[in-house]
């Protein structure tokens, strides 16, 4: 359902703005593990930028708390930082 269904209504809310509302509710309750990786990777396929990853970031840790923001900061920093990487390597 959430996948085949939800996710596939992009003629109601982009591909992008999901990815940007599932990985700000993930990181306010704090469910920053491997799911939250496949999210912050899907966000940044999706278009998001790392500049906006961090803004994004920052004000929804005025609202969910700065612990988990921080988790939630140390797992971008990895997935745009291994983009970095593998776009210097080719």
């Amino acid at each position: 359902m959430l996948f085949g269904e939800v996710w596939n209504r992009e003629d109601r809310l982009s591909l992008r703005d999901r990815s940007l509302v599932t990985v700000v509710s993930l990181m306010a309750q704090g469910l920053v593990e491997s799911s939250f990786r496949f999210h912050l990777i899907s966000a940044k396929n999706n278009g998001i930028t790392k500049e906006e990853i961090g803004e994004i970031l920052t004000h929804a840790a005025f609202y969910a708390g700065w612990p988990k923001a921080w988790a939630a900061f140390r797992m971008a920093k990895e997935v745009w930082t291994d983009e970095e990487a593998e776009d210097s390597a080719t």
